[in-house]
This record gives structure tokens, sequence and C-alpha cells, in this order.
């Protein structure tokens, strides 16, 4: 453990990794460490609308459509997002931009003397709790008119819960983070409606019987302020009549890799089941419609009001680094359980339907060693030509070997091994040619060594 920092020299650079020495593990979920020190900086509450989103998928890509509608729509919007692929500042963004170095430092400066203060008991915290409050004081200072704030692992006891919101939304939920949220999926649906509060509106992104009962149980048990789930208080369907028909399967709703054409609707019912209110000729956006759905509903229960062309422009317009994003013939996600993979699949095989395939589909995965890595394999294993396996850093990633061996288990005969993502980046660019597919997932840490790399992606 270091001793200390210069608060007053240090730059970003010299604080993150005073951060990632100065509290003895990664994840120490429960709030009363960060309560504390909140309370010192007088941050428990925001001079804002406050906007949380949980869930175990889907969560990024609703956080990206609001606050897109949000812009859209004229407003001030502050999102805070974990993790980040190239720089840190990309967790902690305001109007769509990065916050600079200088405002992340002075932050963090603030948060060290509090957790120090020479009257009290010095606080230890983690490095995403540090993040965390930084991103509380710097909404707070550069006043925002909304704050969406995305929870990085659970929901009742994140650091990003700390701060009671007007809004919640959960996503979706799926197994992931067993040993920290529950051995099955009720366990973890209730730590993920934890972001729930009484009076205040909650939202549910995914079908009945898609997500465990206990997500809409904690919200009724609460007295929330009114429960919205797909496909009941609102739903989506195509423009050709099909209900919410892209999520029948259970997973995150599927679009196809490339914008389609057709439009889609929706619509708001009452508790009689009776047509409220309905948008017609929505455009098809870059991410999962149910999520698009989802954020429509969000903006309908806001206290700001949104225009209608700002909900069909926002959603247009709307991306997200690292989810389904396509470079030259790579397609970046970071899709690294279960539900996310067969996500990505589904993806694949309805770009296959609609387009002849010429070449080899190629894929290039590194993991960490906290996800159920059999079950990602099962899945994606069949779908894959060629298998360049990239072994990541740090102590939670997986052996590339042990990927090998489970792959090889699944009967892919066509495994190379590297010792990082740059090296099988090169021999996939040596072995590959334009007319093949390839497919970088497995982790945020997979996708963010190639986008480091990414001039190297295009033709």
């Amino acid at each position: 453990m270091q001793s200390g920092i210069d608060t007053a020299t240090a730059n970003l650079e010299q604080w993150l990794a005073y951060l990632e020495a100065v509290h003895p593990s990664e994840i120490d979920l429960g709030l009363d460490r960060l309560r504390q020190v909140a309370t010192r900086l007088d941050v428990l509450t925001l001079p804002c609308e406050v906007v949380t989103v949980a869930g175990t998928n889907g969560k990024g890509s609703t956080v990206a459509m609001l606050d897109s509608v949000l812009r859209c729509a004229g407003y001030k919007v502050g999102c805070y997002t974990s993790p980040h692929f190239l720089r840190y500042n990309e967790r902690i963004c305001l109007d769509g931009e990065p916050v600079s170095d200088e405002l992340i430092c002075q932050a963090f400066t603030r948060i060290e003397q509090a957790r120090k203060d020479p009257v009290g008991e010095e606080i230890s915290l983690t490095y995403f709790e540090f993040g965390t409050l930084a991103a509380f004081l710097i909404f707070a200072e550069q006043k925002p008119d909304i704050a969406v704030l995305e929870i990085g692992l659970g929901g009742r006891l994140d650091a990003a819960n700390l701060i009671d919101p007007d809004l919640s939304i959960v996503t979706t939920v799926a197994m992931d983070h067993e040993s920290w949220l529950g051995s099955d999926l009720e366990q973890i649906g209730r730590e993920k409606a934890g972001i729930f509060r009484p009076g205040v509106p909650a939202l549910i992104g995914s079908l009945e019987g898609k997500i465990p009962n206990s997500v809409r149980e904690t919200a009724e048990t609460l007295g929330c302020g009114g429960i919205y789930q797909l496909g009941k208080e609102y739903s989506w369907q195509s423009e050709d009549g099909g209900q919410n028909d892209e999520s029948a399967s259970g997973i995150e709703s599927t679009v196809d890799i490339e914008r389609q054409s057709e439009k889609w609707q929706w619509q708001q019912l009452s508790e009689q089941g009776e047509l409220q209110q309905q948008y017609l000729n929505l455009p098809r956006p870059g991410l999962p419609v149910d999520n698009a759905a989802t954020v429509i509903q969000a903006v309908k229960l806001m206290q700001h009001s949104v225009p209608t062309a700002a909900i069909y422009q926002g959603i247009e317009q709307a991306s997200l680094t690292g989810r389904m994003q396509r470079i030259g013939r790579f397609l970046l996600d970071v899709a690294h359980n279960p539900h996310a993979a067969t996500y990505v699949v589904q993806q694949l095989q309805r770009k296959a339907q609609s387009q002849s395939q010429q070449g080899k589909r190629i894929a290039l995965v590194g993991m960490l060693d906290d996800k159920d890595i059999e079950a990602v394999l099962e899945i994606t294993a069949p779908h894959f030509d060629e298998w360049y396996v990239a072994q990541l850093d740090g102590p939670r990633a997986t052996p590339a070997g042990r990927i090998v061996k489970y792959l090889q288990e699944q009967g892919c005969q066509h495994c190379q091994t590297f010792d990082n993502v740059s090296l099988a980046l090169d021999k996939v660019l040596q072995q590959s040619t334009e007319q093949d597919q390839v497919l970088v997932f497995g982790s945020f840490f997979t996708v963010a060594g190639v986008l480091a790399e990414k001039e190297r992606l295009l033709p």
C-alpha cells in the first residue's frame, strides 16, 4: 500500500495508480464507508434529476440512448458509467464528452482530503468508490439538468446506489457475478432491484417470464411510485405487427448488426390494457429495441419533458462503444456471460440469413476467471471456424490455455493462443482475408485491446 500521494502535483495517471494500491481489494460492496465520505463532501444528494440504471446486460445501451434522447431535447446531461475502454475519463461525461483530467484530479483531491479528515477516522475507499464520488462531486459542481448513473455491480450495495434516484431502471437479470450477488436468479434479481425506492417509479426492461419474479415483487413491497414493465405497462412491436418479437427468445432484444430500414412502434397501456399513448414509425436503433422501448417509457416518467422529435432523433443517433460495434470486417462486443453471448450469436445468425457469407468466421477472445466461461464457449463455439485466444493481464485473467481446452472439448480444432490481445490481432490480420468476419468478444479488456489499435482494422 502506498503511503500517500502529492495531491498538489499528481496527474491523472498517478492518481489512478495510487487508487489501485490504496485499498486492499478491488471490490468491497457496501455503502457505509462511502456514505461517511459523501457526508463529509456534502454529496448525498445531487442538484438535478437522477436516473439510476441497473441490469446484467442492456444497461449501457439504455444509458446511451437515454443520454442521446435527452441531449436532443436540449438538456445538459451527466453520465456515469463503467468500466472504460481507453481513457478513464470515459466514465464521467457531460453532454456526451468525457470530462477533463483537471476536473477528475480536483475531485480526487477533495475525496482524499475528506476520507483522511483529521477530526475523524481515516476511511478506506476502493478504486470504483473513488470514481463514483468523483462523478457525484463533478455533477454537483457542473449542475447538469439530469444525471444518469449506471450501476457497476449488482445494485443494492453498489456505490452508485448511494444517491436516491428520481427514476430507477432494471434492464435484465442473468447469471453473472454469482460470488457477489447470489447463486440463483431470484437472489440476483433482488440485489438489482435494490435500486428501487418507495414512491419512485420503477422500470423493468424485460418481459414477464424473462426476468425473475423478485424484481417486480421488490418494487411492489417497497411501494414504488408506479411499476412499468415491458410487455405489461408498455410494449413495442414491429410495424408488421410482431409484438416484442425480437425479445421472444428471452435474451436482450435483437436488432440486426446493420441498421434496418423497417420501423417499429411503441405503446403505453392502462391497467385495463387500454392504449394510452403511442409512437409510430420509430427508427430502428443500432442498439437493442427492448432498451429503446424502455428509454421511451423512462422519458415519459421524468420530470423534464421531452419533445416527440427528440425521441425519434435521439434513438436513431445513439451508439455505444464495444456493443455490436462494427469497424471494417471486425465486430466488437464485450459479451462475457451466457445471456450476452446468446445475443451476439443470434445477431450473427440473422446477418448470415440476410447476407451470403463468403469467408471464414473468426473469433478473437479473452476472458476473466470470474465469468461462466464454459457456458459462454458452449454457446459460441459452433459458430466460428477459427479461434484466436488472447491472454489478458491481471490476476483475474483466465489462462488462454484453459480457454482452448474448453473450446477443444466443444469440437473446435483451429485454436491458437497468444500472450496478449495485440499479438492475437497481429495474427488475425496476417491469416485472414477481407471476406472473413472477425468477432472480438469476451471482456471489456479484450475489446479495449483491439480498440487501442483500431486504425489497423480498416482496409
